[in-house]
């Protein structure tokens, strides 16, 4: 995807995946980094089962314990650098530094579980932080009208909302393009 007609210092721009346990997120990563992704995967025990809910992801057996780390060049001077967060709640603590130098974020939900959002969304809207909402879908779980699932989070009008498949390039590659466009607007509006 390189351009030969864009030169200048590569920028690099950073993103953060965010949303509840089992949403999408190291998916999402893997699907769309051109290097391997880093991961933090530690493999799930009976020593999570009383902090862990998994009833709904029971094939899971593995979950991010720090981050997720992956790369897409879209231009020779332009890098996105994707950060996985965790999406326990003991692992908040993390947050803000993963969040350090962000120009946006995306929460996955799921629709099986969509409480698991709102402490991203909080987390996002208090530090105003750009945020989309991709709604990963998936197989068997409920679908619904992204206008009803603004509605059950609460989320502002402003803030774009898509489908998703996470495990899919193509749904990646929309998702990174819509919180990089809502993050530009939203400075756009701000320089104003």
């Amino acid at each position: 995807m390189t351009d030969p007609h864009r030169r200048g210092r590569p920028t690099a721009v950073k993103i953060i995946i965010a949303g509840g346990f089992g949403a999408g997120k190291t998916t999402l990563v893997g699907a769309i980094s051109e290097i391997p992704p880093v991961t933090t995967e530690a493999v799930m025990t009976a020593a999570s089962l009383p902090h862990d809910d998994a009833s709904l992801v029971p094939d899971k057996g593995s979950t991010t314990v720090a981050m997720d780390f992956g790369r897409i060049t879209l231009y020779s001077d332009l890098v996105l650098y994707l950060f996985g967060t965790p999406g326990q709640k003991r692992f908040w603590f993390m947050w803000d530094e993963l969040c350090r130098g962000a120009i946006g974020a995306v929460v996955i939900a799921d629709t099986r579980r969509l409480a698991d959002c709102f402490g991203a969304i909080d987390f996002f809207e208090n530090r105003r932080l750009p945020y989309v909402v991709a709604v990963n879908n998936f197989d068997g779980a409920p679908r619904y009208h992204l206008e009803d699932i603004r509605d059950a989070l609460a989320v502002h009008r402003s803030v774009p909302m898509l489908n998703a498949d996470v495990r899919s390039r193509a749904s990646a590659k929309e998702i990174l393009v819509s919180v990089t466009e809502h993050a530009l607007a939203q400075r756009a509006t701000a320089r104003r």
